[in-house]
């Protein structure tokens, strides 16, 4: 039976719209190659170079909705037609193989799944400030006025999810906020409840 300590971690990263969790996350693959990163399951069809089981698991609406039946996503959604989901499996197996996995999702998608995995680190990252944060979300150039201020109000209730997250990193330097992101899965590494398992072994081997 594996210990604690043997078992790998679910980091789960999500934050408002526009704080920049791709670009970090991004970041993170360069900096820490050990991290494993889930892979969805979807209903869309792959793009040009997608691969199955790298890109995404690529299903049928049918397989989907079995794979919804049977519980066998930490969460998922409908978006365009098209259904996206975290297979249990894959972070499961992940985990039991000693592997950290880091899971990017919208908040709404964390608290899915927090109720089903509430053993997972969660991490809220943070803009500097809400008017940084406008500032990100205009500058890509694609959001008309009443689209930035509807993006504005989703990010005031997503903030206010904060109290369910185990961590809270602001995100106004990449490097800084991969660097706090890493600190925090070594801590995570070294609690006392992981650690105990093999204490306890060594106890029982004087007795």
């Amino acid at each position: 039976m594996t210990n604690n300590a043997d078992k790998g971690l679910l980091i789960v990263l999500s934050g408002p719209s526009g704080v920049g969790k791709g670009t970090v996350c991004s970041m993170l693959r360069k900096l820490a190659p050990e991290l494993v990163y889930s892979v969805s399951a979807t209903t869309r069809s792959p793009r040009a170079g997608e691969v199955d089981g790298v890109n995404y698991f690529f299903k049928t609406k049918e397989q989907f909705r079995s794979m919804i039946e049977r519980d066998e996503l930490l969460e998922w959604a409908e978006y365009v037609g098209n259904y996206y989901g975290t297979p249990r499996s894959f972070v499961n197996d992940t985990i039991r193989a000693g592997k950290d996995i880091i899971l990017e999702i919208e908040v709404q998608g964390a608290m899915k799944v927090k109720q089903k995995f509430p053993e997972g680190v969660f991490i809220f990252l943070m803009p500097p400030s809400l008017g940084e944060l406008k500032n990100r979300i205009v500058t890509r150039g694609t959001e008309t006025d009443d689209s930035i201020r509807s993006r504005m109000s989703v990010a005031v209730d997503e903030i206010k999810l904060l109290e369910h997250y185990d961590y809270a990193v602001v995100n106004d330097q990449v490097e800084s906020a991969c660097a706090r992101i890493r600190s925090i899965i070594t801590a995570e590494h070294c609690r006392r409840e992981r650690i105990m398992p093999y204490v306890n072994s060594w106890m029982e081997e004087v007795r």
